[in-house]
């Protein structure tokens, strides 16, 4: 197998593939990253223009964005089952939510932590509609099974459990039974603990 390396922070969505990397049980080598110059530097820079974590590098491949990181392991190491497969039909749901968190939960929940005005006048323009809205809808697709895509736990949980684990954290997502419930049970699993814990040691003491 190609090496395979993950580019990180412990204080950055880079937590998300350590997790997916955990449940996947394959190889890799971690790089961490320092905010400031060392994430700013032409080495890393040459990886990914934005300067942002987490990029996985798979032999000479390239992967930015923590969605497309998620898609993409799951894809290549398919025999460990953590996607549906491409004749299933839960092959779009599992993109429908991968994707759902990635675009419109991401924008409502971070427009919520600035305060940004979304109303009637520019919801139809906005690619996250109204907060709640986004709220109720990813509520009623947990009520079809324990995980996102129902029966099978799949990379897009580990995405999208993160996203929402994070959220009531930082009060960007409301505490709701539903959600709660979903992120104990993901936050319970092995590998979840395992990457918790690598991560954790990570961080920078305080004197």
């Amino acid at each position: 197998m190609p090496q395979l390396t993950l580019y990180t922070n412990p204080n950055s969505r880079g937590r998300i593939i350590r997790w997916l990397l955990e449940e996947l049980n394959v190889p890799y080598t971690v790089k961490v990253l320092e905010y400031g110059a060392e994430i700013k530097s032409a080495e890393f820079l040459a990886l990914n223009p934005l300067g942002k974590v987490p990029v996985i590098t798979h032999g000479d491949l390239v992967v930015t964005e923590t969605a497309a990181i998620c898609a993409y392991l799951a894809d290549y190491f398919a025999d460990k089952q953590l996607a549906p497969a491409t004749d299933s039909p839960k092959r779009g749901t599992y993109y429908r939510w991968l994707f759902f968190a990635a675009g419109p939960m991401e924008m409502a929940t971070t427009a919520k932590a600035y305060d940004w005005r979304i109303d009637d006048e520019n919801v139809q323009a906005v690619g996250c509609g109204f907060y709640q809205d986004m709220l109720n809808t990813l509520e009623t697709a947990l009520n079809n099974g324990p995980y996102i895509c129902g029966e099978q736990f799949t990379a897009a949980d580990v995405y999208v459990g993160s996203h929402i684990g994070w959220g009531i954290q930082f009060k960007t997502v409301e505490e709701r039974p539903a959600f709660t419930a979903y992120v104990q049970r993901l936050y319970a699993r092995e590998a979840a603990m395992r990457a918790n814990q690598l991560d954790d040691a990570l961080l920078p003491t305080s004197a």
